[in-house]
């Protein structure tokens, strides 16, 4: 081969890794680089941020999304599926629906001395009963809180000793006692309270966890609506998107706790006169013991 086909091969093998590498660069730039997820605003340095913790991605979660949705990776064991649910349930047969065509309205996280107030006076200013998913450690705190919402007449609802996430993975003995320790929290402020529901922090769900709630007389309690309102998106979104999803018969999740919670507090206030317009609103039933 003579040299001036050696120095022409060599002219284009660089001409041809010059696009190469001009091609790359620019598919690099066509790729969003990935936000980080937002924590929202913390209320106080001394509150607990149970609503800034990620959505797990380690459980099955609820059909069509929500945090706690599944990792692509996720392999449930036998016993997971056994229990998985039809399209029409939540995740392991959790409630999704009051079974009627009213809706209701469900606060996740609290009791907090700053939001907790907001929330059941607006409820109050309304006439409207809800159901708060009370976190134990919250309950010992803010006493106080606990037998406000349980004056107003609103349903109460276990979540957790302090919204671990990973509740559901621990063995039945250990997810028996978080439970058994939350319901002592809250009947130790309010004897008389009625709780008929858990909900699992973060929604992820499993087997375990299901079952021992069931065990202890509470129902697993999921929703249909989550407006995010745990990633601080403003009141505008979060009213948005309760309006646009609500149907007869759903469970909307909010917060009352766990971060800055004055976006869904600005919503509620248009929400609600909304949201009675269209459905009748309740708080979900609690049997007779």
């Amino acid at each position: 081969m003579s040299a001036s086909t050696l120095r022409a091969a060599g002219m284009v093998t660089l001409v041809v890794a010059a696009l190469l590498g001009s091609a790359y660069a620019l598919g690099r730039s066509l790729v969003p680089d990935h936000p980080d997820r937002g924590a929202g605003v913390a209320a106080s340095i001394h509150t607990p941020h149970y609503g800034d913790q990620p959505p797990s991605t380690e459980f099955p979660g609820p059909p069509g999304g929500g945090y706690g949705g599944p990792s692509p990776d996720a392999s449930p064991s036998a016993s997971d599926d056994a229990r998985q649910p039809d399209d029409s349930e939540g995740p392991y047969g959790a409630r999704t629906s009051t079974g009627s065509t009213r809706i209701a309205l469900t606060f996740d996280d609290g009791p907090d001395p700053q939001w907790t107030p907001q929330v059941l006076a607006l409820l109050k200013e309304y006439g409207v009963k809800a159901t708060f998913c009370i976190v134990g450690e919250n309950a010992e705190s803010h006493p106080d809180l606990v037998r406000s919402i349980v004056a107003d007449g609103h349903t109460i609802c276990n979540h957790s000793w302090n919204h671990d996430i990973s509740l559901g993975k621990r063995s039945p003995a250990a997810i028996r006692d978080d439970l058994l320790r939350t319901n002592d929290a809250i009947r130790a402020a309010a004897p008389d309270a009625r709780i008929a529901y858990f909900r699992q922090p973060g929604g992820a769900w499993t087997y375990q966890v299901v079952s021992t709630c069931e065990d202890l007389g509470m129902t697993p309690l999921h929703w249909a609506v989550d407006p995010t309102d745990w990633q601080v998106p403003g009141a505008a979104k979060i009213t948005q998107t309760v309006l646009a999803e609500t149907r007869p018969g759903s469970i909307v999740l909010m917060h009352d706790a766990g971060g800055d919670r004055s976006g869904t507090v600005e919503a509620l206030q248009r929400l609600l006169p909304e949201l009675m317009h269209r459905f009748q609103l309740e708080a979900l039933p609690t049997g007779t013991t």
